[in-house]
């Protein structure tokens, strides 16, 4: 069945992007990243010590942090006192996106902090905090490269988000709430900017789907993902390349 999209969008279409970097006073690096209706506030701090695992290693660490805020959805959701399973899952996911690209060891014995807010929900909040979080983190990483504390080069690559799904039939880039609440396919993917997958997370409901499918749905999101890098390059212009140590 042929379904039309909000805002007309196209199947491999990806709603509009918004990135704000420096958008906090005082984190280290931060992000508002709006995608559609979806905005992700995306925080770095960092610590001058390592989990107790890392001690002595000369390896640093980074770890995220993900919560719904109150009033981010149409029904209020409780403040994360206790995280839920769900904000678990994600926030790991965040951060093994994260330090897929990052160069530990050249970080030294320090931990870096990502905390990634949704003031709005409506679908692909997780793959929003995924993109946002790396376009902070890359501007935390740059003032402490400036300040003489890192070594370089400290990023293999770059780093985006995106879901993609089936939806009655119809294989769509960057679900809202309501095509992912519909979906029988929904997968969220995290590739580097060469195009390697850093994470995929895919599940059915219902009916299981094909290799076919599957590798359809992969090639989608790689056109989505490459769409989302060349925003990122012009967001963070030469700070990148820096860190990258091109």
């Amino acid at each position: 069945m042929e379904m039309k999209r909000k805002g007309n969008r196209s199947k491999t279409g990806i709603r509009e992007i918004r990135m704000t970097k420096g958008f906090l006073k005082y984190a280290l690096g931060s992000c508002l990243i709006e995608i559609g209706d979806t905005r992700v506030l995306c925080a770095v701090s960092q610590e001058e010590r390592v989990p107790f695992f890392l001690r002595d290693t000369e390896s640093g660490w980074l770890t995220a942090e993900y919560a719904l805020l109150p009033a981010s959805t149409s029904e209020r959701s409780q403040r994360n006192s206790n995280l839920t399973g769900r904000s678990q899952e994600i926030q790991r996911m965040i951060g093994r996106s994260l330090r897929g690209v990052l160069d530990l060891k050249k970080i030294g014995e320090r931990t870096i902090y990502v905390d990634c807010d949704v003031l709005q929900a409506d679908g692909g909040t997780r793959t929003a905090a995924v993109t946002g979080a790396f376009v902070a983190l890359v501007e935390g990483l740059s003032k402490l490269k400036k300040a003489g504390m890192l070594r370089l080069p400290l990023l293999r690559d770059y780093l985006a988000a995106v879901s993609v799904g089936i939806v009655y039939g119809n294989r769509f880039v960057d679900l809202d709430y309501q095509e992912d609440s519909s979906a029988s396919v929904d997968l969220n993917v995290v590739m580097t900017g060469n195009g390697e997958f850093v994470e995929i997370q895919g599940t059915a409901e219902g009916v299981p789907f094909s290799r076919k499918e599957l590798d359809s749905l992969l090639e989608i999101a790689g056109e989505g993902i490459r769409e989302i890098i060349e925003m990122e390059k012009g967001v963070l212009r030469d700070e990148i390349q820096f860190l990258l140590g091109n």
